[in-house]
């Protein structure tokens, strides 16, 4: 169906529009998908098969009670959990980890990031950098960032698309396109609104009549708009008739196609919203990775809730192992699948947690010390970066930023932080990562 717009919804950029496809909008002087799918056609830009997947796990999972575990802490610090060895000699993970210790040798653990805020925000996770002191237009996602430089490799798919839910703590969606513009930010295919994307009771014939009308309004609004700012449009439009005549995309999110034996390789998860966070969604990594396959160069998964204050081990016992199939799982699919090269995988929280249990039974935020685990991307895989003091209280080796994990990833994208830039509003061209962090010298050559 065409939706015609109308939605009070509101968006962190304070735009007024579904979370998925407005067709309707299309030149109507509404935010639209022709907006949300502009790709600013700079040169330099190619297209290319480099794709990166995020997992974020809102509110923090405790790292000395996951990838970091601390034998030789106070029993009232060290907590329950015994460690177990891992397919890496030397690399030992919780012991209910089990498929992931079996697949250590397809990623690394980063054990020492050091420079995580103190709040709920997916902020750092997605921008790389403090919400404080932001240029004209706001720090921009590196998923917006990608879309920007890039641009989709793919006419009928976006270059971007956030899977995450609109979560009831609003700041764990606090990431935005920034100064990269609408049109970058992240493509959120909800499944409510899914339909919006099929042409139902609409030939190609008819659509092709409502583009001509459209277009007639587009080059209206250039006559009277002094500023310029309708330039452009008709590639936008172009692009969002694309989605809507291609199957690509649609094929991609229907899970259906997979054979039955991956989709239970990935498990089903737990489809019930997890404290003020995300369902533990396990489909959604098979989807992630059928999005990349269809030419999606950025895909943000959020998953679950680990702000673990209180009844830590008995919350873990529940939630690990889920986390533990989905993610084994996509390890072994991409690997099989020839994609692991080319797809890096990228997995962390907005911060760690206290080495003190609390009389809660949990542990409370604690950003001087962080974990990460990334995978895939040509990555050199099956290592453990950094370490953190007794108790996991702070690095003791190896401190990394989270702009190095960042500059790693656009490494892996083929894009060069040393000369690559995106003005922000007031057309001061700002560098991709901040104060001229360069890729991890441990994973990349």
């Amino acid at each position: 169906m065409l939706t015609i717009p109308g939605s009070s919804q509101k968006f962190c950029d304070g735009i007024s529009r579904r979370n998925f496809l407005r067709i309707g909008a299309l030149g109507m002087g509404g935010i639209a998908l022709p907006q949300l799918l502009r790709a600013e056609a700079a040169a330099g830009r190619r297209p290319g098969s480099k794709s990166v997947i995020m997992i974020y796990l809102p509110g923090g999972p405790p790292h000395q009670d996951t990838f970091d575990l601390k034998l030789n802490a106070p029993s009232e610090l060290r907590g329950e959990f015994k460690p177990i060895s891992t397919n890496v000699a030397g690399l030992q993970i919780c012991e209910h980890l089990p498929l992931l210790a079996r697949q250590a040798h397809r990623y690394s653990v980063i054990r020492s990031l050091s420079d995580a805020a103190g709040d709920h925000s997916d902020f750092m996770c997605q921008t790389g950098r403090p919400k404080a002191n932001q240029p004209p237009g706001g720090w921009p996602s590196i998923g917006s960032c990608v879309s920007r430089v890039l641009g989709p490799a793919e006419p009928a798919v976006p270059a971007f698309i956030g899977l995450e839910p609109r979560m009831k703590h609003r700041p764990y969606n606090a990431a935005t396109s920034g100064y990269a513009g609408v049109a970058n930010d992240a493509f959120r295919p909800a499944q409510e609104a899914a339909q919006d994307m099929v042409l139902n009771g609409i030939s190609t014939d008819r659509l092709a009549d409502r583009r001509s009308l459209l277009s007639s309004l587009d080059n209206f609004h250039r006559e009277v708009d002094s500023l310029g700012l309708m330039s452009g449009m008709d590639s936008f439009n172009q692009s969002a008739f694309g989605m809507l005549t291609s199957s690509r995309l649609l094929d991609a999110l229907n899970l259906e196609k997979e054979p039955i034996a991956v989709r239970e390789r990935y498990g089903q998860g737990d489809p019930k919203v997890h404290g003020d966070a995300a369902p533990m969604l396990n489909q959604q990594f098979l989807a992630a990775r059928r999005l990349v396959e269809a030419g999606v160069r950025f895909v943000t998964v959020a998953y679950g809730f680990w702000d673990y204050h209180s009844k830590n081990f008995e919350n873990a016992r529940k939630d690990l192992p889920l986390f533990d199939q989905a993610l084994s799982a996509l390890l072994v699919d991409l690997n099989e699948r020839g994609l692991s090269q080319d797809v890096s995988v990228i997995v962390w929280g907005e911060f760690g947690r206290t080495p003190v249990i609390n009389p809660q039974g949990g542990r409370d935020h604690w950003p001087k010390a962080n974990f990460a685990l990334l995978a895939g991307g040509g990555m050199k895989m099956g290592q453990v970066i950094g370490a953190t003091d007794r108790v996991g209280a702070e690095p003791s080796e190896r401190p990394v930023r989270f702009a190095e994990v960042f500059a790693t990833l656009y490494h892996n994208l083929g894009i060069d932080v040393n000369q690559t830039t995106i003005p922000d509003l007031t057309g001061r061209p700002q560098y991709l990562v901040a104060d001229n962090c360069q890729p991890l010298r441990e994973l990349v050559s």
